[in-house]
This record gives C-alpha cells, structure tokens and sequence, in this order.
C-alpha cells in the first residue's frame, strides 16, 4: 500500500491538482494588536472572506468573538457571522471552530454545534475527551443534523484515540477528515515539514496546518504529499524571511503561488 503522508515520485516534483486551501484567519487567541489586519467583527470577518476567496480560498475557519473581542462559541453571533460572509462570498465553505481555548468545557462545544447546526466544523479529538461519555452526543448530532465533521490531532495519540472512537462507533461513519496541527498554540513556535512524520499513516483526508515562519514551507510539504492545506493569521502572521504579510489574503496567494510553482 502507498504511504499517503509521503511523496509518491523520485525525480522532478509532480504535476498535481492545488490543494484545498482552508483560510484560518484570526484563531481564538490573537486581536488587532497583533496585527491591524486581524478580523474580529463581522464586517472584517466578511471582508476577509471575500478577498481570501478571490486570493484562491476555497473555505473558511471561522471563530467569532465577543463585546470585548473574546472568544466565544455564542451560536447567534456565529449565525450572523455566516451570514454575514455568505452575503459577500455565497460560494465560500464556512467551517465553525468549537475550539475550547481553556475557556469552554465539553458541554458548551456540544450546545454550539446543537444550536448552530453548522455545515462543517473542526472538532479537537483530545477536547471532547475531556468528558468522554460526551463523545458519543458530540458525533452521533453531527450526524444526525448533517454537520461535516473535521478532527482536530495533535499528535499520534490523538490519531490513537480517534481510531479507538471509530472502532467503537461513537464516531460515526464518514467522520473521517483529519486537520494535523503541526506544533502547538505557544509563543515562538515554529512548525518544521517533518512533524508531518509525527503522526501515523491514514488513507482518510487530511489537512495539515503550521505555526510560525515555516508555515507555508510545512504546507507546500503538505500538498507535495497529497494533503489539503489550512492557512492563515490564526497561525502565523510572517513569511518564510519573518517579514509580517498585509492581510490574509496576501498570504493566501503567496502560498497558492508557492505551491503552484513546485507542482509545474
């Protein structure tokens, strides 16, 4: 059997079909004092949605915050931020993140998805597991409401227990998209292309994202290997060179770019 995380060719790089490309752009944890092009209300979120998906996005991961511009999984402000995005973007994919961020406990993450019913949302394996007779709810409303599931893994362990879920039908047939986060949400991490080796083997879809200046470098490794990408402020605000890019878009077409070029 090929290895689906390694790349299959020797010699010159592969003519291949561009990756999916996810844009992340403001995660739970940044705000515009991080950078002044970080999106937080509605009118910005919008706004990047629109000049990502021209840059070549073909979705969104979407967090939404509150009054004082904190993370918050409230189900009315993530209806009107799809709104809001889908009246300027109809063709964008809206994912929701459930993204706990030491702030929400299992119960709020499944009161989300009950209450918003989104089409798509990212779901980290090693949260739900905080509360694992949760999971089995977590999954089986996903199903039930048609809501496309994204795993979210750390590491192999998380690969581990999502495997143990799957095995034991608490997550449910068809669940089986993988977002691979290469290193972690903490100051000065800087992913590198062989974390991608880090987890184990899976013919299933993944997606990979990357922290820090290296961040498209990991994810042109990713697409070489036949991966989707994920990109975005919510994991790096530089380039290769540390230099800060403008906007989400303006990293979005960067990487489009880059992987285009080791495709041809």
């Amino acid at each position: 059997m090929s290895n689906p995380l390694q790349p299959q060719n020797v010699g010159p790089p592969m003519s291949l079909e561009r990756p999916y490309v996810l844009v992340a752009p403001n995660g739970a944890r940044l705000d515009r004092s991080d950078h002044p092009q970080l999106p937080v209300s509605l009118d910005q979120i919008a706004d990047v949605a629109r000049t990502c998906f021209d840059a070549g996005a073909r979705g969104l991961h979407l967090h939404v915050r509150d009054d004082q511009g904190r993370h918050s999984l409230d189900a009315g402000r993530y209806r009107a931020a799809i709104t809001a995005v889908h009246s300027v973007v109809p063709d964008l994919d809206v994912q929701i993140s459930t993204e706990a961020a030491g702030v929400f406990d299992v119960e709020a993450q499944l009161d989300c998805l009950r209450e918003v019913q989104p089409t798509w949302a990212s779901i980290s394996v090693r949260e739900i597991a905080r509360i694992p007779q949760l999971a089995e709810r977590v999954y089986g409303l996903c199903k039930e409401q048609g809501t496309r599931v994204q795993h979210i893994l750390y590491d192999a362990e998380d690969a581990k227990l999502l495997e143990h879920w799957k095995a034991n039908k608490i997550v449910r047939t068809g669940q089986v998209d993988r977002l691979l986060v290469l290193g972690r949400y903490a100051t000065g991490q800087v992913s590198a292309p062989e974390d991608i080796d880090l987890f184990p083997l899976d013919a299933a879809p993944w997606m990979v994202c990357a922290f820090g200046s290296q961040e498209h470098i990991c994810l042109q490794e990713a697409a070489l290997r036949g991966g989707d990408v994920r990109v975005g402020f919510e994991n790096s605000l530089t380039d290769p060179n540390g230099r800060h890019w403008g906007d989400n878009a303006e990293s979005v077409a960067a990487l489009i770019s880059r992987i285009e070029r080791t495709q041809t």
